[in-house]
């Protein structure tokens, strides 16, 4: 091969490196944007669905800070255990969460009972039986007993010294757009 045919091959490759560069860089970016269109459609109840199990502190509005362990996660909600207490979470009152897994479960993979409110929880905790403290998301704290949960609220029968109404209690009616929590002491 002669001086020119090699300098020719030298060039053509240098061309073809450069070529391969660029469609590289472009791919990278094609890439890159895909990662972010697809991390777009993740969502709080995927990131908490994929830290079942796990230990978290969550900043809750109106409560403070929250640690515990992550036992169940529903639409609008997380259930957070530690030791003998649980706390039923208002997601829209969670200011932040920590520790949570840095993967996803897609909404179509959790299970039928990730689908289910706030409610469900409540009237197994209603049946149980025993007091709760109701948190709402201005700070203030309702303590009673559960008596019926309806569609989007709950009531809650109280008694304490500021009421003369005998053993029946007075009952209160909490929206669930009110709430951030709701803490009672496990059973047994």
């Amino acid at each position: 091969m002669s001086g020119w045919e090699e300098r020719l091959a030298a060039e053509l490759d240098d061309l073809e490196a450069r070529a391969e560069a660029a469609f590289d860089e472009e791919r990278a970016e094609e890439l890159a944007d895909r990662v972010r269109a697809e991390y777009a459609r993740v969502d709080l109840a995927g990131r908490l669905a994929a830290s079942l199990g796990t230990p978290l502190t969550l900043d809750v509005v109106g409560v403070g800070m929250l640690g515990g362990r992550l036992e169940r996660a529903g639409s609008g909600w997380v259930l957070m255990g530690r030791d003998t207490v649980e706390w039923l979470v208002f997601t829209p009152a969670v200011g932040a969460v920590l520790g949570a897994s840095e993967r996803s479960v897609p909404a179509v993979a959790r299970p039928a009972t990730a689908r289910l409110g706030p409610a469900s929880v409540l009237r197994a905790w209603e049946e149980e039986g025993g007091g709760c403290v109701v948190h709402r998301r201005d700070g203030a704290r309702h303590e009673g007993v559960l008596r019926r949960v309806g569609a989007d609220f709950v009531e809650l029968v109280t008694a304490g010294p500021e009421h003369d109404v005998g053993p029946g209690g007075v009952p209160v009616l909490l929206p669930w757009t009110a709430l951030a929590a709701v803490r009672r002491d496990v059973p047994g």
